[in-house]
């Protein structure tokens, strides 16, 4: 029998492991064989360039085209500098929330498609059921394109991805695509009051990101007041920043990430043209002063959106699970959107808030985990019945 306390046993464990997107995810990619591999499925690895973390593809059912694939990511975000009640990754039930780093975003889903494995197993498929774990989604859905474009190569095309993002057991319909985009500046040292002598990277750096929040304060203007998502208007934030080693010293180099994420139908690249052509203007300027001066603009992640289309497998499946059919679409971004522009429906659903998601004290209520064993029991239910 499956019920919530299997399923809170799981993701107990799945939480122990600290995946952290900095850390390799490999111990927990070979403990989750472990427990399928018996069961009958099928499991394949597709690693990164560096061998350290894996995705891991696997298979119950037919070796044919079609079928259903449950997707989610086995990364997590970090804890550091985050004031914890609990230690984050040992799971602790308090008031019926499963406090975890992971609970929520999106370890959850994981449990429950490792605690129905079994079931999967039992029934006689016509078509085959998918997990699709990934790596480093956290840090732009780095490992996905990689299983989705070895899926596309072995001819296992399913006719459905469902992504366990956390929504509460809402249908999301659509979500924003992500660009990252890193910069970094490079200067020249000199006395701090002798500017002439030198190039404040900082400086320099500072001009390039007052242009970013002129063109984030444009798009906020020009919102579309008739958008689903909310906001309303591709949103840009600059995350991090790091220049300079002292206070009296012309900084040698400046590095700052930004991140965009556009609704579907907008272009990234457009938007980021009058920035890219100030960096370039600027990169010529600065070596025009001084050959090792500079600036470098390097896209590091560009995530599509997933548009809501019409006659979506995927989205028909979950509704009809679910009972759910609001209209929704969100601001942050899946793998959902890498799926579907490879011509794969897709869809969001999953247990837990995302606003528990990335905090200190992350949780998931043990009633969203019961609520997934009901949704589950009727995908068993379903799959019997075609």
């Amino acid at each position: 029998m499956t019920d919530t306390a299997t399923v809170t046993d799981l993701l107990a464990k799945l939480i122990s492991f600290d995946t952290t997107s900095r850390n390799s995810n490999l111990e927990l990619i070979s403990w989750v064989e472990d427990q399928l591999v018996p069961l009958g499925f099928e499991c394949r690895r597709i690693e990164n360039s560096e061998g350290d973390k894996s995705n891991l593809w696997s298979r119950i059912g037919p070796d044919v085209p079609g079928g259903l694939v449950m997707s989610g990511h086995s990364d997590v975000v970090p804890v550091d500098g985050q004031p914890w009640e609990t230690d984050p990754f040992d799971m602790t039930e308090i008031d019926g929330r499963l406090f975890g780093r992971g609970t929520c975003d999106m370890k959850g889903f994981l449990a429950l498609c490792l605690a129905f494995a079994p079931k999967f197993a039992a029934l006689d498929l016509k078509k085959p059921i998918h997990f699709a774990f990934s790596y480093d989604e956290e840090v732009g859905c780095q490992g996905a394109p990689l299983m989705i474009d070895d899926m596309v190569r072995r001819g296992a095309r399913p006719d459905a991805v469902w992504v366990g993002e956390s929504t509460l057991w809402q249908v999301v319909s659509g979500h924003k695509g992500i660009m990252l985009t890193k910069v970094v500046v490079t200067g020249r040292e000199a006395h701090s009051s002798l500017p002439h002598l030198g190039v404040s990277a900082n400086g320099e750096a500072v001009d390039l990101m007052a242009l970013l929040r002129e063109i984030e304060r444009d798009l906020a203007a020009k919102a579309d007041p008739d958008s689903p998502f909310v906001p309303p208007y591709p949103t840009l934030s600059i995350g991090e920043l790091n220049g300079g080693t002292a206070t009296n010293i012309l900084a040698r180099e400046c590095e700052f990430h930004f991140d965009l994420r556009c609704p579907p139908g907008y272009d990234p690249d457009e938007i980021l043209e009058p920035f890219l052509e100030a960096a370039a203007k600027k990169d010529a300027a600065l070596k025009a002063r001084f050959p090792e001066c500079g600036v470098a603009v390097t896209k590091y992640t560009d995530v599509p959106g997933l548009a809501p289309v019409e006659n979506n497998a995927a989205e028909s499946l979950v509704r009809a699970l679910t009972g759910d059919n609001a209209l929704r679409a969100v601001a942050y971004a899946t793998e959902a959107g890498q799926f579907h522009q490879a011509g794969m429906p897709a869809v969001v659903c999953g247990p837990g808030s995302i606003d528990q998601a990335h905090k200190p004290n992350e949780f998931v209520a043990k009633a969203q985990l019961a609520k997934g064993v009901k949704v589950f029991e009727d995908l068993i239910a379903h799959l019997q019945s075609v």
